[in-house]
């Protein structure tokens, strides 16, 4: 969910946009473009607006019916499956490692293999038939654990087939977004991306504002809609209505098939740092030659001169003999000759990764759906006499905060900063960074402190052994944390991908694209490490887990302080790797002027 979340803040962002807009025109247009042997009017035959509302209905349904699934999951695994709190969230932590990873081989699929098409389409298929997995757990009794017996108060766990489908479900789901979600926006690009269009930049910016729009409308869809249904009609409905959703998602997808440009696949960026690895090994015990001319540039180049940094990767594109390099400038054999490009790709890759690695606690903390879930339960969710919010919902108040800060922090904020300094002001990336990280410790802190007052309420009013019972107390007290939350990924997850998109060649912005995606996948694994661990080392002795079942007799507050002491610890991580890395890209580049030159550009960085 947060990976999604930071998608669609993105699109507020006009770096961001204006990079991918530039990205798409260089990297998109020469496949996207029909051939110039077609006569013209086959040519505009493919692609277009026409093609527009069966791309943004495939992604926007897609949304609707895997994130209105997560929510109210961790209700189904402790009440229908008996899982423990810990076990449940343990493998909601697997099924978002899976969906956060997975889209990186996806993408690396599609641009390898497959091509955008058939991985969207391939991707549609399996998300339904593992939505359709899921809602015959629902449907079928035999396909889960049958009810406890109310006499001995006896339960049965699941089965290992019962088990195997469940997961099978989730993986099959994991599968199809991995095809869909890193795909679908590059291929509606690719049906807007002409070239010999003056209006090509506003087509591109429509798609993409329609695009987020969408995206966003579906998952607040899902969280509320979807979620209401779950808690009022139950699983067989709450579960059947995304399968029936998921089944139209693909439906329009394919019924448009005729209409679309099909890029064909082409060579994938990740085979490119491996030749240099095994490139530089190969030559390691060469010396550096004295001249620039003794390493291998591609023509036209952005890079003149090998960076100092990492200095034993300029070997992979050291010129042996003249005969490894064609007429063309080509390397006869790429696993033999690299270029200064691809040499400096892996090394601004490297740099990046400390700072990267800032970003995982960040995450652990954004993925830590369960226990808000069963805090909400726990509390009086009303807002009018007849008015509930389902506790599944409560996630929205994260989406909703994240959207209003971004709007108020471009609109409100930076004006009034602009016109108090008599410039334009803004806060570099690694800036926000790190305010994000701040925001998201203060998100845990007030968490354990909102977590603490209902407990004590519980134990006053003689809930402890009642996990059930309503707590005299509103869950709107649970806003400011997700408000937190939502604050903290407008600052952290915009900022990272902002400098990703700054930091690596243009010729690596799907790889940028993909390092917020591989943060969380980690951050997922390493969460349930982080569970498990305190589940395991707390309930030594007899004594109650801090993570218990019962949120009564557990000590839930705990958790969340330890979450806030460790990303504390990762803020002070931060620094020390943002001060290794030195200038950003953005802050070594000349001084901008606007106007008449009498307003220079200011960075906070």
């Amino acid at each position: 969910m947060e990976k999604e979340m930071m998608e669609l803040a993105s699109s507020n962002s006009d770096q961001v946009m204006t990079k991918m807009e530039d990205h798409h025109h260089n990297k998109l247009s020469s496949s996207a473009s029909p051939p110039d042997d077609l006569p013209s009017n086959v040519q505009r035959s493919k692609g277009g607006l026409v093609t527009m509302p069966f791309i943004i209905a495939n992604e926007a349904l897609e949304k609707v019916a895997s994130y209105g699934l997560l929510p109210n999951m961790t209700f189904y695994l402790m009440k229908d499956y008996r899982m423990g709190v810990t076990p449940a969230q343990n493998l909601l932590f697997y099924w978002s490692s899976a969906t956060n990873f997975l889209p990186i081989v996806g993408a690396f699929v599609a641009d390898s293999y497959l091509g955008r098409f058939l991985a969207i389409g391939i991707g549609s298929i399996f998300s339904f038939l593992g939505t359709i997995l899921l809602w015959i757990t629902a449907m079928i009794p035999k396909a889960r654990p049958p009810p406890c017996d109310l006499s001995t108060q006896a339960c049965k766990s699941a089965t290992p087939a019962q088990y195997t489908l469940l997961v099978s479900s989730f993986m099959l789901m994991s599968i199809g977004a991995g095809g869909v979600r890193p795909c679908s926006l590059a291929f509606g690009a690719n049906q807007f991306d002409k070239r010999d269009n003056p209006n090509n930049k506003r087509i591109l910016e429509t798609f993409f504002n329609w695009y987020y729009v969408s995206a966003m409308i579906g998952v607040l869809i899902a969280m509320t809609g979807i979620v209401y249904l779950q808690d009022q009609m139950g699983w067989k409905v709450g579960f059947g209505v995304p399968a029936i959703i998921m089944f139209f998602s693909g439906l329009l997808f394919f019924v448009a098939s005729p209409l679309y440009i099909k890029e064909k696949a082409s060579k994938n960026l990740f085979s490119r740092f491996v030749q240099v690895i095994v490139v530089a090994y190969k030559n390691r015990k060469l010396a550096y030659p004295d001249q620039n001319s003794g390493y291998h540039h591609n023509k036209g180049s952005d890079f003149f001169v090998l960076s100092s940094k990492l200095r034993f990767l300029n070997k992979a594109c050291i010129i042996k003999s003249p005969e490894d390099i064609k007429q063309d400038g080509v390397a006869v054999d790429p696993w033999n000759l690299c270029t200064v490009e691809q040499v400096e790709e892996l090394k601004s890759l490297i740099r990046v990764l400390p700072l990267w690695s800032t970003g995982i606690m960040i995450s652990i903390n954004l993925s830590q759906s369960s226990f808000p879930l069963l805090q909400a339960k726990s509390m009086n969710r009303h807002i009018t006499k007849n008015v509930e919010i389902p506790a599944g919902s409560f996630g929205m108040f994260t989406i909703i905060a994240l959207t209003l800060w971004l709007v108020l922090y471009d609109r409100a904020i930076l004006p009034l900063a602009s016109r108090i300094r008599g410039k334009p002001v803004r806060l570099g990336t690694k800036e926000r960074m790190g305010i994000g990280i701040f925001f998201s410790c203060m998100s845990m802190l007030v968490s354990g402190i909102i977590e603490h007052i209902r407990r004590r309420k519980a134990i006053a009013q003689g809930l402890l052994n009642n996990p059930e019972g309503m707590v005299a107390m509103s869950a709107m007290w649970l806003v400011p944390q997700h408000c937190l939350n939502g604050i903290a990924e407008a600052f952290n997850a915009i900022g990272q991908t902002e400098f990703y998109y700054s930091e690596l060649p243009r010729s690596m912005s799907s790889i940028a694209t993909a390092m917020f995606g591989l943060g969380m996948a980690v951050a997922n694994l390493l969460a349930s490490v982080i569970l498990s661990n305190v589940d395991n080392l707390t309930k030594r002795e007899g004594k109650e887990s801090w993570v218990s079942s019962n949120i009564n007799k557990g000590h839930y507050e705990n958790y969340y302080w330890l979450l806030a002491i460790m990303t504390a610890f990762n803020l002070l991580y931060f620094m020390v790797c943002s001060w290794a890395y030195g200038p950003c890209a953005e802050n070594m580049s000349k001084k901008m002027v606007e106007g008449h030159g009498d307003m220079q550009l200011e960075n906070l960085s």
